[in-house]
């Protein structure tokens, strides 16, 4: 096959793929259905938590920490859900990727704000951290497994999502200090 012909392949392939995923939502998870509001209260009440909770002082290097939080476990779960081992069956709309509220808000949300609290009272937030990877993992994924919001499979253990979670958190932890290095060696 040559390159134009597997392009034409693959854009005939994604058209298919994107009708089908529309189809899908209109019938199981528009906003007829309690998944879609379910999943709004995933990416709505930490934001609105977030409003009240935040550190107003030190906003942009707690917010980039869950930016980088957000935008890794976002690719992490794009290739998750691309190999069928992490799925989201429910989400807010066909056009956004389907791990939005958990991805944009869940996640980055409950560690920006363990971040947050651990670097303001000088606690280990290693450790702080890890107790929040296992909630997430083995509380919140199970009961989203249970009730079907998500499917974990080929085998995806919660394990693994939980070792993901330490991964992201550890990193995005390590690259924000590095941050705030260079932020101060500049200023200095």
């Amino acid at each position: 096959m040559s390159y134009d012909e597997y392009w034409k392949q693959i854009t005939e392939k994604n058209d298919e793929l994107r009708q089908l995923i529309s189809s899908y939502w209109h019938q199981y998870s528009d906003m007829g259905n309690w998944q879609f509001w379910m999943v709004l209260s995933f990416l709505l009440l930490p934001l609105i938590l977030l409003y009240f909770f935040i550190d107003r002082k030190r906003l942009f290097e707690i917010f980039f920490f869950g930016y980088t939080v957000h935008i890794l476990w976002t690719y992490f779960e794009q290739v998750l859900a691309n190999y069928s081992h992490f799925i989201h069956t429910y989400f807010l709309s066909p056009w956004f990727p389907p791990a939005l509220s958990m991805t944009a808000s869940a996640l980055p949300v409950g560690f920006l704000l363990v971040y947050q609290y651990c670097t303001n009272h000088d606690k280990n937030f290693y450790i702080y951290s890890a107790l929040l990877s296992a909630v997430f993992a083995f509380g919140f994924a199970t009961i989203e497994k249970y009730i079907g919001l998500v499917k974990i499979e080929r085998g995806m253990h919660q394990v693994y999502i939980f070792l993901i979670d330490i991964g992201i958190v550890y990193f995005a932890y390590w690259f924000t200090k590095l941050m705030i290095k260079f932020r101060d060696r500049r200023n200095s």
